[in-house]
């Protein structure tokens, strides 16, 4: 489903996970790519806006994990969006699969079975089949993207290497990734946290970038998991800072 969550964004939820479109008078930006069938969702959210897929200048990565980059290189495929990713990431990015997280994930939903719904619904809609893609521009932090929405990328490593928040200051909004998220998909739990060491590379790394993700003061928090979170970045990152990471 899609639904606007800030002034000119509209956020497109589906098993489990968030991606966003940015709206401007130049195009349309996605922020992360969903599941590879999160397509038809992305599709409806652009005729939603009154767009084409060609109004689509880019899609910007928080991160390259797979449940990031779901649709992006069919994007790029068929209408020749453009892929942006952090340096650091852009590895991941040509291959989804080749990272290791900070601890195995296979006893996870064993230990937390309410984690079961949100992996499988991921797994059923093409978390097992994302494909790399071939071609991306690569970004490093404090730039500010030519791309619609003009976002201020903040480097937050931990979560991955090349983690990202963007920030987008006339609407004060930041898209946090999974560097801080209100619905853990390895454990279920909810509320703002950072994503399990299953999901995580650095959990050290990932709690230090919630400072430089809670001094831009943003109103709004939307993350690549969960609901969004309305009571400012500073509070959430509080919170997350005290809950720490499974």
């Amino acid at each position: 489903m899609s639904m606007t969550v800030a002034p000119g964004v509209r956020a497109i939820v589906h098993a489990s996970t968030c991606c966003y479109l940015i709206e401007d008078d130049d195009g349309l930006t996605f922020v992360d790519a969903g599941l590879p069938r999160s397509w038809s969702h992305a599709d409806r959210a652009v005729a939603e806006a009154g767009r084409t897929w060609a109004d689509v200048r880019a899609i910007v990565l928080t991160h390259a994990h797979f449940d990031h980059l779901g649709f992006a290189a069919r994007a790029q495929q068929q209408h020749g969006v453009e892929v942006w990713v952090h340096a650091d990431d852009e590895r991941i990015a040509h291959h989804p699969y080749a990272y290791e997280p900070g601890r195995p994930r296979l006893l996870y939903p064993l230990t937390h079975p309410r984690a079961l719904r949100h992996l499988g619904a991921m797994t059923v809609a093409g978390a097992l089949k994302v494909k790399g893609v071939p071609t991306v521009r690569t970004f490093t932090g404090g730039e500010v993207l030519a791309v619609p929405g003009r976002p201020h990328v903040i480097a937050t490593p931990g979560h991955t290497d090349g983690h990202c928040a963007l920030h987008l200051p006339e609407r004060d909004v930041i898209f946090t990734g999974d560097g801080l998220v209100t619905l853990d998909p390895y454990t279920g739990r909810t509320g703002p946290r950072i994503v399990a060491r299953a999901g995580t590379k650095d959990r050290g790394r990932a709690m230090e970038s919630l400072r430089p993700m809670a001094a831009t003061g943003a109103s709004i928090v939307l993350p690549g998991h969960g609901e969004p979170w309305t009571d400012g970045v500073e509070r959430a990152a509080e919170l997350a800072h005290e809950t720490g990471a499974a």
